[in-house]
């Protein structure tokens, strides 16, 4: 059975780690304090227990059995034996360096580093690590478990065998795989973020409320959801640093974050993880 680790248990390491014990793969979700994983558990497991109520058929596996496959835990040792690493820690470079230097003391000399990356670019990852070739990119997105598809993005360095492997791994997930070139923010992050932050912009200057900025966007354009409320599903503090990635690698004002944005953050709303970000949530 093909064993993965998924490192960071937030709110992509949940779908990322939901989706491969859905697809009858053992995963190793790591984090740093008992406490995110706790929550992570309890929300893996209150998510499946909703699919199986939505989805019954005769061939339905148990929710016991498909949590059995998830192993929770602080150890990085025990990512010694898995082969393949999904990497999803914040977007920042100092904290991706330091666990990709970690992983590379632990596991074992073939197993493919995956980066779960909003923007910043696979060649640079691969820069802290002696396989650059086994390093790739995977962009995940959110909802993991509903989205159809990934970006897959390889580094310079990329092997065609790691290519191949990897986009196999995302077909046993569910997820067709997309194949773009490496750039900062890759097509999706470079162009959405744009999007959603000039929308920021519009609610900063008061031309519209947040409920009628999205409306506009899935009423007249047919979005599932707005420009903010995809902010809030993402995460506040993650849209602003995938924005000071791509102004720092771009040097360009296109990309320099809305002021309400930052004052979002610094205010503790960070959309639906914290409860209230442009709307408010309940049970969050």
């Amino acid at each position: 059975m093909i064993r993965i680790g998924v490192i960071g248990a937030g709110v992509m390491g949940i779908g990322i780690a939901q989706t491969i014990a859905h697809s009858k793969m053992e995963v190793v979700l790591i984090d740093v304090e008992e406490k995110i994983l706790l929550h992570a558990m309890e929300q893996i497991e209150n998510n499946i227990r909703l699919i199986l109520m939505l989805n019954k058929s005769e061939n339905q596996e148990s929710k016991d059995t498909i949590l059995s496959r998830v192993l929770p835990t602080l150890d990085y040792n025990v990512l010694s034996n898995v082969d393949y690493i999904i990497e999803n820690v914040n977007e920042n470079v100092d904290k991706k360096r330091e666990v990709f230097g970690k992983i590379e003391k632990i596991c074992d000399p073939d197993c493919i580093f995956i980066a779960n990356t909003s923007c910043i670019p696979i060649t640079h990852i691969a820069s802290f690590t002696k396989r650059k070739e086994l390093v790739i990119g995977v962009h995940f997105m959110n909802p993991v478990p509903l989205i159809k598809a990934v970006e897959v993005i390889p580094g310079f360095h990329t092997s065609d065998k790691t290519m191949e492997k990897t986009c196999d791994l995302t077909r046993s997930l569910g997820k067709e795989p997309i194949v773009v070139q490496d750039s900062p923010g890759f097509v999706a992050n470079r162009v959405s973020h744009l999007f959603m932050n000039e929308a920021a912009f519009v609610l900063h200057e008061k031309l519209a409320s947040p409920s009628d900025i999205d409306a506009i966007f899935m009423k007249c354009y047919g979005h599932k959801m707005g420009p903010l409320e995809t902010m809030d599903l993402i995460g506040i503090d993650t849209v602003v640093n995938s924005l000071d990635v791509l102004y720092e690698q771009y040097h360009d004002p296109k990309y320099r974050c809305c002021p309400l944005l930052r004052s979002m953050v610094s205010a503790g709303m960070l959309g639906k993880k914290s409860g209230e970000g442009f709307f408010r949530y309940v049970n969050a």
